[in-house]
């Protein structure tokens, strides 16, 4: 069913089969061994293989948001009444134990044309069906059909969009960011009037200009999707896609009278970035980071200019020291922030080496030593944690020099 038949046919690996019964009770698949597991609606795991079998169901809409649904199951629910609820054709595709395709609303012809298509007026019902149409589009390269774009707009103008829950609206982003090329998701978004919505820092982004001699594709917007493929194309962690997509939103709050200068952009975009993982609930490890790069991706592309007492003090404000797998991430995202620019693919990026040895150098400083040699001086117990930090960050700024030098 559905997306297990959708993958096999556009010669995917199919990771879970998703089957439908027909003319069953739930008594009846209790009976037969089969262990009940939904909420919602009548799911059940398959005795040996637990693999899921859901009966089919119709359902109705009563109220706003994904969640205002009634279903309905009886064993008189055809299989068709069941596709019909679907969100896409491609998506509406089932396949019947000998093997014969079932697709009453013609998703196979729009896989092969690359479409995708609501089976009903029932898509405007929920507004989880944007998320997915658009997150479909970055998975697949699909273009959406003109009837289900204009669907989608409808939803976005009368409302049903504002209904979504931020646990939602993080669940389908997240999938979205770590598809191959994440900025469909936000085109086709930002095409329906969603994107203004629900992430109006990106939104704003797109006709804010930028130096030409440093962005030469200009639009801040159109560089930050550039950005968040490149992340994808080098199979970077949602962590690190996420923080490239927030990076340059202080941009967005520029005034006018000061295009296309950024000044300051950096400590806007912190804010911004913090303000937007609340509201969202994104989780704390993509927040964090998302907001270092925010700060310092600025300075990480001034690297071979900062002294080493300046490396020194962005190394301890990122928790380099304790979290070198994150100090990584960071450099990911500074570095995409760089590549993401047409033409700078091939150019090196100096930044990421020279951080990494001088964060090496540093890390090489014994601090337990010069912590223990300062508490045999007996220093006053209310200046020592301040005389051993200060040591250990000369120790650190000197290594740091010797190894740049």
């Amino acid at each position: 069913m559905g997306g297990s038949v959708r993958d096999e046919l556009l010669g995917l690996p199919v990771k879970d089969q998703d089957y439908v019964v027909v003319g069953a009770t739930p008594e009846e698949m209790e009976y037969l061994g089969y262990r009940p597991v939904g909420k919602d609606f009548p799911v059940f795991l398959h005795p040996i293989t637990q693999e899921q079998y859901a009966l089919a169901r119709t359902e109705r809409k009563i109220s706003r948001g994904y969640r205002g649904f009634e279903v309905f199951t009886s064993p008189h629910v055809s299989l068709q009444e069941d596709l019909a609820r679907r969100d896409l054709t491609i998506n509406s595709i089932a396949k019947d134990e000998a093997g014969s395709i079932i697709d009453p609303f013609g998703g196979v012809a729009d896989l092969e044309a690359g479409i995708l298509r609501h089976v009903s007026p029932a898509f405007a019902e929920d507004p989880v069906r944007i998320l997915r149409a658009a997150r479909f589009a970055a998975r697949f390269g699909f273009r959406i059909a003109p009837e289900t774009l204009t669907l989608m707009n409808e939803m976005v103008h009368n409302g049903e969009v504002d209904a979504l829950v931020p646990e939602r609206v993080w669940q389908e982003l997240s999938k979205g960011l770590m598809e191959n090329h994440p900025s469909r998701m936000f085109h086709v978004l930002r095409d329906c009037g969603a994107l203004a919505r629900i992430l109006p820092e990106v939104d704003v982004l797109f006709g804010v200009p930028q130096p030409a001699h440093a962005h030469p594709e200009i639009d801040t917007g159109v560089h930050v999707m550039l950005a968040i493929d490149f992340a994808a194309s080098k199979n970077f962690s949602l962590s690190t896609r996420f923080a490239v997509l927030t990076h340059d939103l202080g941009k967005g709050t520029t005034p006018p009278t000061e295009w296309p200068r950024h000044i300051g952009h950096e400590a806007r975009s912190v804010t911004l970035t913090q303000n937007m993982c609340e509201r969202i609930r994104i989780p704390r490890d993509c927040r964090d980071l998302a907001v270092l790069t925010a700060r310092y991706h600025g300075d990480v592309h001034r690297a071979l200019e900062l002294k080493p007492s300046t490396i020194a003090d962005m190394f301890q404000a990122v928790d380099a020291y304790r979290k070198p797998q994150r100090f990584d991430e960071f450099l990911q995202a500074c570095a995409s922030d760089f590549f993401g620019r047409p033409g700078f693919a091939i150019k090196p990026y100096p930044p990421t080496e020279h951080l990494k040895k001088a964060l090496a150098a540093a890390t090489s400083v014994d601090a337990g030593s010069i912590a223990f040699e300062l508490q045999q001086k007996y220093i006053d117990s209310k200046t020592l944690p301040a005389m051993i930090h200060s040591k250990v960050r000369e120790a650190r700024v000197n290594k740091i020099k010797a190894t740049l030098a």
